[in-house]
């Protein structure tokens, strides 16, 4: 009983040494040495918790207790001493330091969208205008997702057309079109009809010119059905075309060969640039290509989860970066990605 008694007059002890040196102190820094002496590892009151172990059984219990709340008033002290000397350094800070409030605040400069994002924005909601959802798809891709289920076997020489990044793990590679989404998009909603667009990032190791760059945004389209036809796949894109660039956008369909589709085409449009005279962006043909299209081939479809003999559709997929271009009339793609803010105020 007698140690017990010792103990506790220790504890209160402690208490009021710490609460008569808190009264003492009179900065923040001050304070902070206050708490490392009296709250801190090598303190009186967690000395106390470090000896309980040679305790007594029956003494632990109790002057745990009493070390605890003795801890925990000496914590509430130091909250209330730094509040009041926060106050008392505000209430001087106030008093002497001067504030000249007629000086003019710094503007915050307002951002703006990308031309691109603009741009890939008004697309998708040409297309929602015409019935499309918007769906999202990978834009790293495994090998087979982005060339063989495209009708691209390893052996197809097709797949020279793409200066693909491949990855150090073997099958995987960043997609070089957003053509795979079309296999994901056909396998999630087989045999449902499909009206959507797939637009993300595309990359490609090509060298840097007026008019490509390594990686570009492009929009996929996909429309599957029974008896989708050409005619449906050119009267919607004319339609797109003359939405994006104009009722004065002039259109083209040449004739092309793309392995997921057959037969396969590609859109021009006149060149908004040269106004059709010619120019480095056109290679002086006077017309830019801003997407391929065709009806999807029936091995994609099989790929895909579809029939070919009661299903068909069309495909197109095209380049937000030169439609950008075009629109508002820019000679080199390599200002998209320049961060060249007087390049991008104007948009």
């Amino acid at each position: 009983m007698t140690r017990k008694v010792k103990e506790l007059e220790n504890l209160a002890q402690i208490q009021q040494d710490a609460l008569r040196a808190l009264a003492d102190v009179v900065d923040i820094e001050a304070l902070e040495a206050w708490r490392v002496t009296h709250l801190g590892r090598s303190s009186a009151v967690m000395a106390v918790f470090s000896s309980m172990g040679g305790m007594d059984k029956e003494l632990r219990p109790l002057m745990g207790k009493e070390a605890n709340e003795v801890r925990q008033a000496l914590e509430a002290a130091l909250e209330e001493k730094r509040q009041a000397l926060e106050a008392v350094a505000l209430k001087q800070a106030l008093e002497t330091e001067k504030l000249d409030i007629t000086l003019p605040g710094r503007p915050v400069a307002r951002g703006r969208l990308h031309p691109l994002t603009q741009v890939l924005r008004h697309i998708n909601q040409i297309f929602s205008d015409m019935g499309f959802q918007v769906f999202p798809s990978p834009e790293v891709e495994t090998d087979d997702y982005n060339f063989t289920y495209l009708n691209m076997p390893p052996y197809h020489p097709a797949r020279d057309m793409w200066d693909t990044f491949y990855t150090k793990k073997e099958g995987i590679l960043l997609r070089t079109h957003t053509s795979p989404g079309q296999i994901h998009l056909m396998r999630a909603r087989a045999p449902e009809p499909i009206r959507a667009i797939l637009p993300g990032a595309t990359m490609r190791y090509e060298q840097l010119s007026t008019r490509s760059e390594i990686e570009f945004v492009q929009v996929e389209v996909l429309v599957i059905g029974k008896q989708v036809s050409f005619a449906e796949m050119k009267g919607t894109l004319d339609d797109f075309a003359r939405c994006l660039f104009g009722d004065d956008a002039r259109t083209r369909l040449r004739p092309s060969h793309f392995p997921f589709t057959e037969p396969s085409a590609e859109l021009d449009v006149g060149c908004f640039v040269c106004d059709g005279v010619g120019c480095p962006v056109c290679k002086e043909t006077g017309w830019l290509e801003i997407l391929g299209c065709g009806m999807v081939h029936p091995v994609v479809l099989e790929y895909g989860g579809y029939d070919p003999a009661i299903y068909s559709g069309f495909a197109a997929g095209m380049g937000v970066d030169r439609s950008t271009l075009m629109r508002y009339r820019i000679d080199d793609i390599r200002h998209f990605r320049n961060n060249d803010v007087r390049f991008l105020r104007q948009f």
